[in-house]
């Protein structure tokens, strides 16, 4: 029995393990299923999370490729403004039909009736210009399309911000200078549309005529040749300081510009900076103009400074009266037989002093010859050419003394290297000499020769190896005698011209 007892307890104790174990893998049963559907849940979100970052960048992508080629027409729409002013926009006049007087230009914006004055070529903004045809130009020039895939609609307005007027240096007639804040639209059609704005200023602004001590206008290698030992320093007239009857110059300040390039040779020197809109130094041909072409021994201490775009310097106007054209002798005759009676004519031949009175003098080809002395006083001198002959000389008595070159009919309208231009006071302002023509230039340097040179059509060279006390413009000017430049720093203050045009303060907006 004991036996039998056992065994029973035994087989008991075998089906309650049996039978747990089979309780225990029941309760797991379903596990696995549900963390397959958790992750494929997972999977899911994250699937869809990156299709909506797809879809997003798609879309940001396209906003901006929408967004860049509208303002793409908003920028041509004020480039086409900005080319309409430069080029064939007609301002107004002091007589015709679109008078200065019209406009309110003590404010600004420059109002007309009260309002401010706006041509317009965009839809919503109404011109409000007192000149009609003007008005209608501008609306036919500044708005287009630009195929981009979807057309790019485009125009611009322009607010007249400013307006005055300006004699410039070696003009008869006033120049008006204007400044626009020119506003592009540029818009993109379709389901969705973009627009963006892009505004400028279009301006002019006043600059020196003699701001350089030399200029060369002319795009070419060595449109400024320098050498003998020649050197460019300067002085300031306003505030001098003499020894030993000159002025005390500075080794500094000697400013020298061009348009082209700049060449110096042997021990020439510009002891100031050389401004040129070219780059590099080194060899100067056609088709490769460089700023600077130099040799071991001539310097440029102040460097170079590039120029945004060449400067255009106005061509003086005509004299007028324009002066005759037949031949005169001055010096060695008396002042009867040239038909001048005192004041205006006193002296003796050879030495002779001319006062114009506050009224124009009219010469022909002037001819001073050799040894003779003529004495100028303060006044305005229409000549159609000018000869110096040796030692002969022309001497400021009081400025200042503007002398106008109208070289009709001859290849010299201005020869003075065997003479002498004397300005005892060193202000150059007291004589200036102007020449619109083409024609070669050649001035002397001396030991008082102050004056100002404006002839920016003409090649001018320099002779005489002595002093020049001033500035000068030419198409070219070549000094290779060693003459010495003494740059008036006071000049850089007075004989304004209107620069070129320039955009400025450039920004743009969407919407």
């Amino acid at each position: 029995m004991p036996i039998l007892h056992s065994l029973r307890n035994r087989v008991v104790a075998a089906r309650k393990n049996v039978f747990g174990r089979r309780r225990g893998k029941r309760s797991d049963r379903g596990v696995a299923l549900v963390v397959s559907l958790l992750l494929l849940l997972a999977l899911s979100a994250i699937g869809a999370s990156l299709l909506m970052l797809s879809n997003t960048e798609t879309y940001a992508s396209m906003n901006y490729r929408m967004m860049s080629q509208a303002r793409y027409g908003a920028e041509a729409g004020v480039l086409r403004a900005v080319n309409h002013f430069m080029n064939s926009y007609s301002k107004p006049g002091l007589a015709g039909a679109d008078l200065l007087s019209s406009y309110n230009t003590t404010v600004s914006p420059v109002t007309y009736n009260n309002q401010p004055v706006v041509l317009s070529a965009v839809s919503g903004v109404s011109s409000n210009y007192p000149y009609a045809p003007t008005q209608a130009a501008f609306n036919a020039a500044v708005q287009g399309n630009l195929a981009a895939g979807q057309t790019v609609s485009y125009g611009a307005y322009a607010t007249l911000m400013s307006m005055r007027t300006v004699i410039e240096y070696a003009q008869t007639a006033p120049t008006i200078i204007q400044t626009w804040h020119i506003t592009g639209v540029g818009t993109l059609g379709g389901t969705r549309p973009a627009s963006v704005e892009v505004t400028s200023v279009l301006e002019r602004n006043l600059g020196s005529a003699h701001s350089f001590g030399v200029f060369a206008t002319q795009v070419t290698c060595a449109s400024i040749d320098f050498g003998g030992g020649s050197s460019n320093d300067s002085y300031d007239s306003s505030a001098m300081t003499m020894a030993n009857g000159v002025p005390v110059t500075q080794p500094s300040g000697g400013k020298v510009g061009t348009n082209g390039n700049l060449t110096v040779n042997g021990n020439a020197a510009v002891y100031g900076t050389l401004s040129t809109p070219r780059v590099g130094v080194g060899k100067c041909k056609d088709g490769a103009i460089v700023a600077l072409t130099q040799t071991a021994q001539a310097q440029v201490t102040g460097g170079l400074i590039q120029l945004p775009q060449s400067i255009i310097y106005p061509t003086p106007a005509p004299p007028s009266p324009m002066p005759p054209t037949t031949n005169i002798n001055l010096g060695q005759t008396d002042c009867a037989s040239i038909g001048l009676t005192a004041p205006t004519c006193t002296g003796s031949p050879g030495n002779m002093t001319i006062d114009a009175q506050g009224n124009t003098m009219l010469f022909g080809n002037v001819n001073v010859n050799a040894g003779d002395i003529i004495h100028l006083k303060a006044g305005v001198y229409n000549v159609n050419a000018i000869t110096l002959g040796g030692n002969a000389q022309i001497v400021v008595d009081t400025g200042p003394v503007v002398i106008n070159v109208a070289g009709v009919g001859t290849n010299a309208p201005i020869s003075m290297q065997a003479g002498i231009i004397a300005n005892p006071t060193f202000n150059p302002a007291n004589l200036r000499i102007l020449y619109a023509g083409t024609s070669p230039v050649t001035v002397a340097g001396g030991a008082a020769s102050a004056a100002i040179l404006y002839a920016p059509n003409a090649p001018v060279t320099v002779s005489g190896g002595s002093d020049f006390y001033g500035s000068i413009v030419g198409s070219t000017v070549s000094d290779t005698g060693g003459t010495h430049f003494h740059y008036d720093r006071a000049l850089a203050d007075d004989f304004f011209i209107v620069g070129n045009y320039v955009m400025s303060s450039f920004t743009w907006k969407k919407y």
